[in-house]
């Protein structure tokens, strides 16, 4: 079988837990490498949650909602379209605004030579 290049969420086992779902999207079985990943995820939860910290470099863009992240001690209030980056060993979190049902949230982590 041929790996493919292309993947839909449909296509994916969805991990999750309170207040997320998680749909890890882009792995080494589509060809990343390097620790390079990436998915889509769905915040329903209106606090923050356990904050993740990494050894690599975390980027996300804004697909759906609303909501609010933090980075360090740095807060910052979330909406489509906007994008914002978790350096690696920084806490972040995020949570959706409790007007809205979720903050559904594009990520892909990356490698830090």
């Amino acid at each position: 079988m041929q790996m493919s290049y292309f993947i839909k969420r449909r296509d994916v086992e969805p991990i999750t837990h309170a207040g997320v779902v998680s749909y890890p999207m882009l792995t080494h079985a589509h060809g990343c490498v390097n620790g390079f990943s990436s998915g889509i995820t769905c915040y329903t939860a209106t606090e923050y949650l356990t904050p993740g910290v990494h050894d690599d470099q975390e980027g996300f863009v804004v697909i759906a909602g609303r909501g609010w992240a933090k980075v360090g001690d740095e807060e910052y209030y979330l909406e489509p379209d906007t994008c914002f980056i978790a350096p690696a060993g920084v806490a972040h979190a995020l949570k959706r605004d409790p007007d809205v049902p979720y903050i559904k949230v594009g990520w892909f982590h990356g490698a830090i030579r």
